[in-house]
C-alpha cells in the first residue's frame, strides 16, 4: 500500500512540476504525463480505499496472525489515512462504527481480543485485491529512475573537476566546444562545484579532457562511483593563496604603482620607466588573463577574460600603460578575492560531510582479526530469508573473543560493531545494542537539547556523544549514512538552477553582447557623430568593455541559494532545491496533518478518575491487568500509563505501593465483542470497556453520562472500569499534542500564514485538538482524496499552499501540495527522496523558520541584484560622460562580485543565537 502511495506520489510530484513549467525541481522522463493518468484511473478506488486505512494500525497496532481478538473498548481512534498493507481482512469494531470490508484472502483479528471492525460508510474494499499493492510496487520501481536527475539510455557518464570555471559565461564557452563533438548527449555543469558531467557514447573520454584542457580549463576527472558531494573538495592549497600566487601578486601590485607614480611625476605615460613596470605588471599578474581571453577569441566567445583583454589591449595602443598595468593587478587582486569567498560558499556544502569521523572503533572478533574487514556480517534480504536482528547479532558478536580496533569508516560494514565514547562523533547510522549516552542531534535533525539513546534506539553519523559510551550495530555504510544523504541532496539542489537564477542568466546572455555592441558604436561613431579624439573615445569604450561582463550579477544568486541550503541543512532542514527555497516565501496557508505532526501519533493516558472506593491506583492496576495481553494502541496506552504511575509513585514510598509493583492474574478471560474484556481477579468479575459495556450491565448513571460526554468533547477516548456492583473507575486516553505545536502555530499566524488542520480523525477530536492549538479551521473525517481537494482548494483560495505530513500515508495531499514537507525524514529514506522539504525531525516549529529563511533568501537575492544593476548603471554613465576610467571600471566589476558574494554568505548565518 504504502508503495502504491509512493508510486503516485512521485508520479504526481513529476506530472505538477511539468505542469507548473518547474524543470529544476523535478525531472520526469518522455511520457510520465500519461502513466500518472493511467496510474491514477486504474488505482483511484484504491488509493481511496484502501489507503485511509487507521493511524491506530500505523502506528504501533501490531497484528498477530493467530489469535482471535474481539476486544473492544469502543475506542475513538484517529483515522488518518495510514495504509494497512495487509494481506489479511481486519475485523474492526469501534464505537462510531466504520465498516471496511477487506475482501482479502484470510481472516485478521487481534491476539488480546480486540474487534476493530471499520465502517466507514458507502466504502467498499471488497474491489481490492492483492494484485493492487504490488502493481503498485511495480510502478514504483519503473518510476523510481525518473524522479532525479538520470543518465540518459544508453549513455556513458565523465565528470570532470574544472578549477578555472567560475562564471556562465566559460558554461558558454565549454558549450560551444563540447556541444559539436562527436558522441556527446548532455552537458551538465555546476558551476559553483565547477564540476562538469559529460554524458556521452564514446568507448573513451579522454577527447573531452583533451578539448577542456585546450580551452585552458584544467579538468580533472573525478571518480564516477563517488557521490556528488565528494567532489566538492578543497583547493590544493587550502582556503588561502599559495605563496607563489601571493609574490606574484605583490610584485605585480609594486610594478603597477611604480608606473603610475612614475607617469605622474614625469608627466609621461609611455617613457621607458613606465614600459618596464607595465611589462612586469603584465607577466606577473596579466598572463593567465591575457591566456584565458586568447582561448575566448579563438572560440569566439565573450567573457570575462576576452573584455579584460581587449581593454589591456586597447589602453596600451592608446597609449595609456600605466592604467593598462594597474587594470591587470586589480582584475587579478580582485579575482583571487572572489574566488575565497565562492570557496566559503562552497564550504558551507562540504561542511556537511566533514561532520563525521574519519576512523570509527570496531569490535573485531579474534578469528576474523586477520580476515578481510570489511565483510558483511548481514545477509542481504531475499524472499525467502529476512536480515537477522540487531540485538541477535549484538548477541553472537559479544560472545565472540576479540578486541576493538580503529578502521577507516569507509571500511565499515553493516552489521558490525562500533563503539562511540563521549566526545566522539557517530562514525555510521547504527543502532544501540549496549550502553546509554546522551547525543546531540544538531547536524542531523536541528535539535537544540541533547537526546538520550538506549538500546533499540538510532544512531546518525555525525551527531556528538555528550555523555556516555554505546555500542551500536551498523546500519548503514558510510556512503548510505543519513548524513550522506543529506549532504548529497543538498549538493543536487545547489545544482540546480533557481528561478531568479533561470532568469538572470538569461538577462545576462542579452546583456553582455549589447553592452560590447554599445562599446564598438561609441568608438567609431563618436568621433563622427560629436567629434573629438579617437583615444578619447576608444577609451570610453574600453571602459564600457570592463563593465559589459555580468559576473556580479549571475554569481549574485547561487551563493546566496546555496547559502540558504546549507542553513537549512544545518538546522534540520533538507531542501530539495532552490525552486522550493524561493517559493517558500509565497506560501499563504499551510494545511498539518493531525496524527504524528500536530500530535505525537500514539495515545497516552489522559485521566484517571475514581468513581468509587476503590483508588484510582489500584483501578488502574486492574484495567493494565486485563489490557496487558493486548497490542491495541488504546490498550498499551492503559498499561503504560499505569507503569509509568507505578514508577513515580514507587520512588516515592516503595513499600506503600509494592502491591502495585506488579500485575494481577488474570482468570476466566474474556472478549465481549463491541464492548470490552471481561476476567475474574481474586475471585470477583471485573468488565472493563465502552459506554455500551456499561449500559449493557445495567450501571448507568446520570452523572457517568455527563463525565463521558465531557472527555468526548475533549476529542478523548473514554474507558470504564465497572465491578459487578457499580462503575469503579474512567478512564481517558488521548494522542497527546506535541509541546512545540502550539508556538509553531503561533510562528505561522505572525508570518501571516493560515494553519488548517487535516485529519481523518472525527470533527469532535478534530475541533478539541485544534482549539488547543488556536487553529481556526479544523477539517475532519477526512480521506486521502479528501485531504487532496483540500489542499488544491486551499491553494486556489490563497494562491499558494503547503501541506505537513509525514512523507508516505499523506502522499496524494503533499504531491498535490505547492510545496511538500514531510516530518521526521531523518529514519525515513522515502521522505528524503520524495519530499519538496523534509524536516528530519518531528518539530513543527520548522515550517515557520523556513518560510522566515525563504523571505530572507528573497530579501537578499532582491538586494544583490540591484546592486549589481545598479553600480553597472552607474559607471555605464560616468564612461559615457567620459568621467570614469578603467582602473575604475574593474573597481566597479569586481568590487561589485565581492559585495554581492559577501552579503549571500549572510544567509549562512540566518538562525545564528536561535533556540
Amino acid at each position: 500500500m504504502v508503495q502504491d502511495f509512493w508510486s503516485r506520489f512521485v508520479l504526481a510530484q513529476r506530472f505538477r512540476a511539468r505542469e507548473n513549467g518547474r524543470d529544476a525541481a523535478v525531472s520526469g522522463s518522455t511520457g510520465s504525463t500519461e502513466s500518472a493518468v493511467s496510474l491514477d484511473k486504474a488505482g483511484d478506488k484504491h488509493a481511496c480505499g484502501c489507503a485511509h486505512a487507521h493511524a491506530d494500525a500505523d502506528r504501533g497496532h501490531t497484528h498477530a496472525d493467530a489469535a482471535a481478538d474481539d476486544h473492544d473498548h469502543g475506542h475513538r481512534h484517529d483515522h488518518d489515512d495510514h495504509g494497512h498493507g495487509h494481506a489479511c481482512s481486519h475485523d474492526h469494531d469501534h464505537a462510531h462504527s466504520h465498516d471496511h470490508e477487506h475482501g482479502q484472502a484470510c481472516s485478521h483479528d487481534h491476539a488480546a481480543g480486540h474487534d476493530h471492525s471499520h465502517d466507514h460508510a458507502g466504502h467498499d474494499h471488497s474491489a481490492h485485491e492483492a494484485a493492487s499493492c504490488c502493481s503498485g510496487a511495480a510502478a514504483l520501481q519503473s518510476t523510481r529512475s525518473g524522479v532525479q536527475a538520470s543518465a540518459p539510455v544508453g549513455a556513458q557518464r565523465a565528470r570532470y573537476r574544472i578549477d578555472n570555471m567560475d562564471c556562465p559565461t566559460e558554461e558558454r564557452l565549454i558549450r560551444k566546444r563540447l556541444d559539436p563533438m562527436q558522441g556527446v548527449v548532455r552537458l551538465d555543469f555546476d558551476l559553483l562545484a565547477r564540476e562538469l558531467t559529460v554524458y556521452h557514447r564514446l568507448s573513451d573520454a579522454k577527447p573531452f579532457e583533451a578539448a577542456l584542457r585546450a580551452l585552458d580549463m584544467a579538468p580533472r576527472p573525478l571518480d564516477d562511483a563517488a557521490p556528488a558531494s565528494a567532489s566538492a573538495e578543497p583547493s590544493a592549497h587550502g582556503p588561502g593563496l599559495a605563496l607563489r600566487q601571493k609574490l606574484l601578486l605583490a610584485a605585480s601590485g609594486i610594478a603597477a604603482a611604480g608606473a603610475e607614480v612614475l607617469a605622474w611625476r614625469t608627466g609621461h605615460e609611455t617613457g621607458v620607466p613606465v614600459l618596464v613596470c607595465t611589462v612586469v605588471s603584465l607577466l606577473c599578474a596579466g598572463v593567465p588573463t591575457l591566456r584565458k581571453g586568447w582561448v575566448a577569441l579563438k572560440n569566439f566567445t565573450i567573457n570575462i577574460y576576452f573584455l579584460m583583454s581587449l581593454a589591456v589591449a586597447g589602453a596600451v595602443v592608446i597609449g595609456k600603460w600605466p592604467e593598462a598595468a594597474m587594470v591587470v593587478f586589480l582584475f587579478a587582486l580582485a579575482e583571487e578575492i572572489e574566488a575565497l569567498s565562492l570557496e566559503r560558499a562552497r564550504q558551507a556544502i562540504r561542511s556537511l560531510t566533514a561532520l563525521a569521523p574519519e576512523t570509527a572503533e570496531v569490535w573485531m572478533a579474534a578469528c576474523a582479526a586477520s580476515a578481510q574487514p570489511t565483510r558483511q556480517l548481514i545477509p542481504q534480504s531475499t524472499p525467502q530469508s529476512t536480515p537477522q536482528p540487531a540485538q541477535q547479532i549484538a548477541q553472537q558478536t559479544a560472545q565472540q573473543p576479540g578486541e576493538w580496533r580503529t578502521r577507516a569508516v569507509a571500511e565499515v560494514a553493516v552489521g558490525e560493531r562500533v563503539r562511540v565514547r563521549t566526545g566522539e562523533r557517530v562514525p555510521v547510522d547504527a543502532r544501540v545494542v549496549a550502553g546509554r549516552a546522551a547525543l546531540d542531534q544538531a547536524p542531523i535533525t536541528g535539535e537544540s537539547l541533547p537526546v538520550d539513546k538506549a538500546e533499540g534506539d538510532a544512531l546518525y553519523a555525525g551527531s556528538i556523544v555528550v555523555d556516555g559510551v554505546v555500542e551500536a550495530i551498523v546500519s548503514a555504510a558510510a556512503r548510505d549514512s543519513t548524513l550522506a544523504r543529506i549532504a548529497a541532496a543538498v549538493q543536487e539542489a545547489q545544482a540546480q538552477r533557481a528561478p531568479t537564477q533561470r532568469f538572470v542568466d538569461q538577462f545576462a546572455r542579452y546583456y553582455t553582447p549589447a553592452v560590447v555592441a554599445l562599446a564598438v558604436l561609441i568608438a567609431v561613431a563618436g568621433p563622427l557623430a560629436f567629434g573629438g579624439a579617437w583615444s578619447a573615445w576608444l577609451y570610453k569604450s574600453l571602459v564600457l568593455l570592463v563593465i559589459a561582463c555580468p559576473c556580479a550579477l549571475v554569481v549574485s544568486t547561487p551563493v546566496t541559494v546555496v547559502s540558504g541550503l546549507a542553513a537549512a541543512a544545518r538546522n534540520g532542514m533538507l531542501v530539495k532545491g532552490g525552486v522550493w527555497l524561493e517559493r517558500g516565501r509565497l506560501l499563504k496557508a499551510v494545511a498539518l496533518d493531525k496524527t504524528g505532526t500536530l500530535t505525537r501519533g500514539a495515545p497516552v493516558l489522559t485521566d484517571t478518575l475514581a468513581l468509587a472506593a476503590l483508588p484510582a491506583d489500584e483501578a488502574l492496576r486492574l484495567a493494565a491487568s486485563l489490557d496487558d495481553a493486548s497490542t491495541h494502541p488504546v490498550a498499551r496506552a492503559i498499561v503504560a500509563g499505569w507503569r509509568e504511575r507505578g514508577a513515580q509513585t514507587a520512588s516515592a514510598s516503595l513499600e506503600a505501593h509494592a502491591p502495585l509493583a506488579t500485575l494481577a492474574p488474570i482468570d476466566n478471560f474474556a472478549v465481549l465483542n463491541g464492548l470490552g474484556v471481561t476476567g475474574r481477579i481474586d475471585g470477583e468479575v471485573w468488565h472493563l470497556g465502552n459506554h455500551r459495556l456499561v449500559e449493557s450491565l445495567g450501571l448507568c448513571s446520570a452523572d457517568l453520562e455527563a463525565r463521558l460526554a465531557q472527555l468526548e468533547a475533549a476529542g478523548k477516548t473514554a474507558i470504564v472500569l465497572c465491578s459487578p456492583r457499580e462503575p469503579v473507575a474512567l478512564f481517558a486516553v488521548a494522542d497527546a499534542v506535541r509541546p512545540e505545536s502550539v508556538p509553531a502555530v503561533r510562528a505561522l499566524k505572525e508570518l501571516g500564514v493560515t494553519p488548517v488542520m487535516l485529519t481523518g480523525d472525527n470533527s469532535i477530536t478534530a475541533k478539541a485538538i485544534a482549539a488547543q492549538l488556536g487553529i481556526d479551521d479544523a477539517r475532519g473525517n477526512l480521506l486521502p482524496q479528501d485531504k487532496q481537494d483540500a489542499v488544491a482548494a486551499l491553494s486556489a483560495q490563497h494562491g499558494m499552499a503547503a501541506m505537513v505530513g509525514d512523507g508516505v500515508n499523506d502522499a496524494p495531499a503533499l504531491a498535490r501540495a505547492d510545496i511538500g514537507f514531510a516530518m521526521g525524514a531523518a529514519g525515513t529514506a522515502t521522505a528524503l527522496e520524495t519530499a519538496d522539504v523534509a524536516i528530519m525531525d518531528d518539530d513543527p516549529r520548522k515550517i515557520a523558520a523556513f518560510i522566515g529563511l525563504s523571505r530572507k533568501v528573497a530579501a537578499v537575492l532582491t538586494q544583490n541584484i540591484a546592486l549589481a544593476l545598479g553600480i553597472k548603471a552607474v559607471f555605464l554613465v560616468l564612461a559615457l560622460a567620459g568621467e570614469a576610467t578603467l582602473w575604475m571600471a574593474v573597481f566597479a566589476d569586481v568590487g561589485a562580485s565581492l559585495l554581492v558574494v559577501a552579503n549571500g554568505l549572510r544567509v549562512r548565518r540566518h538562525f545564528a543565537g536561535r533556540g
